[in-house]
């Protein structure tokens, strides 16, 4: 149902517009915000930007998109994971994180693979795994190594 994945990618990326979209970090004890208070942000802002429109199906798809229990949640998390991906290559060939540059994000992992290594064990379709494996594929053959997962 493209039109439900839609609304569904649109309505968790307005709460993350909000709240502002809070990386998963790959190294134990660096999430700067445990999950639980992001997701009470996220629903608290995704509550406020839907009341106005007096619809609880909006809502009802953000809670459907957090619980990913419908192939149709998987699928559109999945892409998000995918958009994140894509950031990181595009990041990659544009030389945005320079090894010299300090960045206390990156400090375990060489140049952008935390993003891909806080992606690999989340997807949840077959079609997002392949897809995560031809960018992680781009991403290695730019960096000319193998990605740190």
């Amino acid at each position: 149902d493209r039109q439900k994945a839609v609304t569904m990618a649109l309505i968790h990326d307005l709460g993350e517009a909000r709240t502002g979209d809070i990386a998963t970090r790959a190294e134990d004890g660096r999430q700067t915000i445990p999950t639980c208070e992001k997701e009470l942000a996220e629903r608290s802002a995704v509550s406020d930007l839907v009341e106005p429109f007096e619809d609880s199906e909006l809502l009802s798809l953000w809670e459907e998109y957090e619980a990913r229990d419908t192939p149709t949640a998987q699928f559109v998390k999945d892409m998000d994971l995918i958009d994140n991906c894509l950031q990181a290559l595009k990041y990659e060939r544009q030389n945005r994180y320079d090894d010299a540059e300090a960045n206390d994000h990156f400090a375990e992992f060489e140049n952008l693979d935390e993003f891909f290594a806080t992606a690999a064990p989340r997807f949840q379709t077959e079609f997002g795994e392949d897809l995560f494996e031809q960018i992680k594929t781009k991403y290695e053959q730019e960096l000319g190594r193998p990605c740190q997962l």
